[in-house]
């Protein structure tokens, strides 16, 4: 199978796994109510073939839920290796792992009548078992929730603010600061662009004592079709690289912009930058050294 490291269409593929009655179906019908093409009970060995037809969909399937579990039986077993195909194909993928505890998993199998896949136990013998097996899997989880208190709006709330696209948007906190390199980097910058390639209005007299808050500079900076075609590439830069940083779980994330005195063009820029990120994402502008002589 080729690479998929290429894709211009990054999807958000979560396999969902766990303890027989800790809640994956609830958990599914929440991810279709976010808008997430799902599959129950997809064999382990189809995996990879599947994520290849949804990067091949041209955007059309971006987001996609799958539920895996102790139900396939021996194709089970081959489950880590369709991971290991998937990393190996440059294919992101998170693990949902859902648990409960064992008085909680036998009162929901015998309030439901279901059997449990390892039937031929006892069903303590076979949540134990299944808690063993699955321990593996467990530790390779991006995120864990344990069912056993939850009512079933509570589960699809926080699944909500873990996997809605919108809600987590808006959830990031971007915090953009200008800065002059003259002063030193903002210790707890994340992303750092240095704008002192720009034309500078320290140069020109009338603006010297003004700032990148004001409209004369403002007009001088955009006069220049550099700085249009920077600003352009800095923009799509985060609009694709933010979403990532989301996926891992990132809260907050500090973008500096630096010119030589942190008066003129980084102002400029982090203001846009702050007007163009905040129709998306919860954004604050901080101007360090501004007023700086």
């Amino acid at each position: 199978m080729p690479s998929l490291k290429e894709n211009a269409h990054p999807i958000e593929f979560v396999l969902i796994t766990g303890l027989s009655g800790a809640g994956k179906s609830h958990a599914l019908n929440c991810f279709e109510d976010m808008g997430y093409f799902c599959v129950d009970n997809l064999p382990p060995t189809f995996i990879p073939k599947f994520a290849e037809l949804c990067s091949q969909s041209e955007g059309k399937v971006n987001k996609v839920a799958l539920v895996c579990d102790m139900r396939g039986g021996a194709f089970f077993d081959h489950l880590f290796d369709a991971l290991q195909e998937l990393e190996g194909i440059g294919f992101d993928y998170q693990i949902l792992f859902l648990e409960a505890e064992d008085d909680i998993l036998i009162r929901r199998f015998k309030e439901t009548r279901r059997r449990h896949p390892l039937s031929n136990v006892s069903l303590p013998e076979a949540i134990k078992k299944e808690r063993e097996a699955l321990a593996e899997l467990r530790g390779k989880a991006n995120h864990t929730i344990d069912t056993s208190r939850l009512t079933p709006r509570e589960l699809k709330e926080t699944l909500n603010r873990l996997y809605s696209s919108h809600q987590r948007e808006r959830n990031m906190l971007i915090h953009i600061v200008s800065f002059g390199f003259k002063y030193g980097l903002p210790p707890d910058a994340d992303l750092v662009f240095d704008v002192r390639f720009l034309p500078n209005p320290h140069y020109v007299e009338h603006l010297r004592p003004l700032t990148g808050n004001d409209e004369p500079v403002k007009e001088y900076l955009w006069r220049w079709m550099v700085t249009h075609k920077f600003f352009q590439k800095l923009q799509d830069l985060l609009l694709f690289s933010i979403p990532y940083y989301i996926r891992e779980g990132k809260p907050h994330l500090v973008v500096a912009v630096g010119c030589t005195g942190g008066k003129h063009r980084s102002v400029v820029l982090a203001n846009e930058l702050a007007r163009v990120m905040s129709e998306r994402y919860t954004v604050d502008v901080e101007h360090r050294d501004v007023h700086k002589v």
